[in-house]
């Protein structure tokens, strides 16, 4: 089953990103959605979930593609040898955990030449937030209707409240990986993207 929400709105930003890379780890890979759109564009894809259902999800979508792979486990527990991945992806799971951990954890991983991404959700804070979304509510709406989003975004995978404004996870990015791009992304979420 495909389905569109606000987070796999930037599944097409993503493999637009991973395209050809033959080693790709998508950290909190919930039902398996992203791994199976990226397996026929990639090498191996493998995905990662400390959820034991959302593995067991993800390990269904997935019986039968050759080229992919789902862990159940803690990705900052989880015992993978440095430079193992071409491409590692937080697609709205870097809140889950601590980020300066995960971040430094997905460098150690990423072969040389490697690109870490992710899609993250904040907590609005101040005016310059609340802007933002606001002048994003009618296209974000629009986008709902259009590509017909299930009604509350709920898809059975765990979910948590973002700890950090964008201002605090932009300066937690930066500082962890200088050069890291950051941007905002139109349907209420965070983009950053940083090469090794």
């Amino acid at each position: 089953m495909t389905y569109w929400t606000h987070n796999t709105a930037y599944h097409p930003w993503i493999l637009r990103r991973v395209r050809g890379r033959m080693r790709v780890l998508d950290v909190g890979c919930g039902d398996g959605l992203l791994l199976e759109r990226l397996s026929p564009y990639c090498g191996q894809v493998t995905g990662i979930d400390a959820d034991p259902n959302a593995a067991r999800r993800a390990r269904e979508r997935l019986d039968g593609v050759k080229n992919a792979s789902v862990i159940e486990g803690d990705f900052l527990e989880t015992d993978f040898s440095a430079g193992t991945f071409d491409a590692v992806i937080f697609a709205a799971s870097l809140h889950h955990m601590e980020e300066e951990k995960a971040l430094l954890r997905a460098r150690d991983l990423l072969s040389p030449g490697g690109i870490l991404l992710a899609v993250c959700l904040t907590r609005p804070a101040g005016f310059a937030d609340r802007l933002a979304d606001a002048v994003r509510v009618i296209p974000a709406k629009i986008g709902s209707v259009l590509h017909g989003e299930k009604r509350g975004g709920d898809i059975g995978v765990p979910t948590a409240p973002p700890a950090h404004t964008t201002a605090e996870l932009h300066e937690i990015c930066v500082r962890v990986l200088p050069g890291m791009r950051f941007r905002r992304g139109l349907y209420y979420r965070v983009l950053a993207e940083w090469e090794s």
